[in-house]
Formats: C-alpha cells, sequence, structure tokens
C-alpha cells in the first residue's frame, strides 16, 4: 500500500480513502495518484504503527512539510492521524498539516480542534464557496445541510485553539466576486485565505 508518497517539496500521508463527500471536483474520480504517487487507493487502512514504520524508510529532512492528505478525508481515521502526528512532534519532523474538509467534528461527533492543537500546525480547509448551497452542490457531503456551518464553525475552533488555518477555493469552480466574499469569511474568522489551482 502507498501510505506515504512525495508532491513538490511535502511528504503527503495517506491514512484512508473513507470521505463523507463526494466533490464534483476530486480528482479521484479521474486518477490514481497525485505527485509521486502510483496508486492512493488502499487495500485497507494502515494502522498507526503502520504509518510510523514506514517514516522510518524516508528522511525527513529533506521535505519542508508533513501533509495529511491521501485519497481520503484523514479525519475519518482520527485516532491513527492523533498518534502519527504526536509521533513526528517527538522526532522533530518538519511542520505538519492536514488538509481536510472540515467536517471531522461531525465526522467524529465531537469537537476535534483542541485535539489537534499540541502536534497540528496548519489546518488546511476546503471552503469551496461562500454560499451554504452553492456549497453543498459541489461538495455533495452525505450531512447535507449540516456541512457547512459545521466546516465554519470547524476553522473558526481552530484560530481560537491558536492553529494556523488556512481556508481553500478552486479556482475554476467560483466567479471573482464568490472569492471576495470567501476572503470576507476568513476575515471574520482569522483565517488565511488561498485561492488553489485546480489539477485537473
Amino acid at each position: 500500500m502507498e501510505i506515504l508518497y512525495e508532491v513538490h517539496t511535502g511528504l503527503y500521508v495517506n491514512l484512508t480513502n473513507r470521505c463523507p463527500c463526494a466533490c464534483t471536483f476530486c480528482l479521484r474520480q479521474t486518477r490514481n495518484q497525485v505527485g509521486a504517487s502510483s496508486n492512493l487507493w488502499l487495500e485497507r487502512e494502515p494502522t498507526a504503527a503502520e504509518v510510523i514504520e514506514a517514516f522510518s524508510h524516508w528522511d525527513l529532512s529533506r521535505y519542508k512539510e508533513i501533509v495529511f492528505c491521501g485519497f481520503g478525508e484523514p479525519t475519518c481515521a482520527l485516532d491513527v492521524l492523533l498518534e502519527v502526528a504526536h509521533w513526528l512532534k517527538a522526532h522533530n519532523a518538519p511542520p505538519i498539516r492536514i488538509n481536510t474538509n472540515g467536517q471531522g467534528s461531525l465526522i467524529n461527533g465531537r469537537d476535534i480542534a483542541p485535539l489537534l492543537q499540541d502536534c497540528i500546525d496548519t489546518v488546511s480547509i476546503s471552503l469551496n464557496h461562500p454560499d451554504p448551497a452553492a456549497y453543498q452542490a459541489l461538495v455533495r457531503s452525505r450531512f447535507g445541510d449540516a456541512a457547512y456551518p459545521a466546516m465554519i464553525d470547524f476553522a473558526r475552533r481552530c484560530v481560537e485553539e491558536g492553529l494556523h488555518v488556512v481556508l481553500t477555493t478552486v479556482d475554476t469552480t467560483i466567479s471573482h466576486e464568490e472569492e471576495a466574499r470567501c476572503a470576507e469569511i476568513c476575515k471574520e474568522i482569522g483565517a488565511t485565505y488561498r485561492i488553489r489551482a485546480w489539477e485537473g
């Protein structure tokens, strides 16, 4: 199984293929890999011990960051994510980021922001759209109308916990006016706004 893979200057962690969303622009609808990976579809979810063992084969000093992001939502495997992230922190790893849809508290049935405070440096959340209905049309979350407010609340809670929070949109999916509205949402929350390129 491909647990770790390189993208640019980061080493990425593929924990799970589970996700409550079916985003209209999701790369895994049309491909099996990202970056230097070959196949990110897992035979099964790795244990924390397996992920840590995989790290032993890589020189972490070569990377600017470790990123929990694969072919699934990393907070679907929260316990493994937390155990591995704490291990990385204890072993002088580069800064740690998670790329998430922001629905982790819904997925886990509790506020997970405090759990990230001492083991994650940056939380990158897919904002996708400033309008809740349009957001749901884009991400098609199984949580329905609850997804958008939960994502915004998660972003706010992560800021309150002192985490660096980045909210992102994809540059081909919304208008410049909508991007300006997203920037205002980020300003109100206290998060950074980033427009990322679509990697079709």
